[in-house]
């Protein structure tokens, strides 16, 4: 189903209250009305929520049907979730090796690595203590003039090495100990930061594809059938909630400065065994209808204003957008 289509859909319900108001406007301003100047005539209209994919994709599985009520966090439908499912899976594989780089930097070297050198070091001690002891003979057969001084020289220059390798072997056991440097365990937690968004990003375009329903809703109509491509952001399920069920009705210009937003009402439908609670939700600012005279005293009361009203939650659902209704002023007894 295209755009023309839904238009024509919801063009012909619009039209509809539309003549509906028009007939309510010439009765009310032309005072042809028998009804008590309390009573007016109104109509119920429906704001409804088209709920739409902002990606497209072929219609998978639609949850739900015409006229059935849905809860809210109930699925209406999936789209064809192929490509987002890969793509989230492979995020979170980034995730897991980021997140694993990261705690090996934070920790440092592994613990065989950290023997390894602490063998190194027993052994490069030994040996400078063997060197140690060959440098003292040395030494003393020097100063007896029992060995020549290239052999002293040598005994020194070993001594130097292995003292050397000793100092090389702790620094690199305590750099191990310590992990890696303080710019690169950042760079690793930027690392992992971006994996993280790219899979919270990748995890919002799959949920993107099967939508719920934010709240309790009447499913006033359903626009396209599984295997059917839908292009992004073109409405699939049209819900109606019971809060966004208005109640309008036409108010003459002398009674207006009798009603405030928040002024409760009563509602009577056909077929209705009580009247229904309302409240003002809305009165206009404007004109709905003005004759082509210079206004008076008396064409000033052919004016009428736009009232709109919100039945109480738990009697909405049995409003039905068209619907005539009459408008009492005050609460229901």
């Amino acid at each position: 189903m295209h755009w023309a289509s839904i238009r024509r859909k919801y063009s012909t319900l619009l039209a509809r209250l539309m003549l509906f108001a028009a007939c309510a406007i010439v009765g009310v301003a032309t005072g042809c009305s028998e009804q008590p100047a309390t009573t007016f005539q109104g109509y119920v209209e429906g704001e409804f929520v088209l709920v739409a994919s902002p990606l497209a994709g072929e219609l998978h599985k639609l949850a739900v049907h015409r006229g059935e009520q849905v809860a809210a966090g109930a699925p209406l439908f999936i789209l064809n979730q192929e490509k987002e499912k890969a793509a989230a899976a492979a995020a979170r594989q980034e995730v897991q090796r980021a997140t694993s780089h990261l705690e090996d930097l934070r920790k440092g070297g592994r613990p065989s690595e950290l023997r390894a050198i602490e063998a190194q070091l027993r052994q490069a001690r030994a040996a400078a203590d063997l060197a140690e002891k060959e440098f003292a003979r040395r030494q003393k057969l020097l100063k007896n003039g029992d060995v020549a001084v290239e052999e002293f020289d040598r005994a020194s220059a070993a001594l130097d090495q292995k003292r050397a390798e000793i100092t090389r072997l702790q620094a690199q056991l305590e750099t191990m100990r310590l992990g890696a440097r303080t710019d690169v365990i950042r760079a690793g937690e930027a690392e992992l930061a971006g994996a993280e968004a790219r899979l919270t990003q990748a995890e919002w375009a799959l949920a993107q594809k099967a939508p719920r329903a934010q709240q309790h809703a009447l499913v006033f109509d359903t626009l396209y059938e599984p295997g059917e491509f839908v292009r992004a952001g073109y409405p699939i399920v049209s819900l109606l909630p019971p809060g966004n069920i208005v109640i309008r009705f036409f108010v003459p210009e002398p009674l207006l400065g009798h009603l405030q937003v928040g002024q409760p009402l009563s509602v009577e439908f056909d077929g209705g065994d009580t009247p229904l609670p309302a409240t003002i939700s809305f009165i206009s600012p404007q004109a709905e209808y003005t004759p082509p005279v210079i206004y008076s005293r008396d064409t000033r009361s052919k004016l009428v204003f736009l009232v709109e009203a919100h039945p109480a939650a738990k009697v909405a659902v049995q409003l039905h957008p068209g619907q005539p209704v009459d408008v009492h002023l005050g609460a229901p007894p």
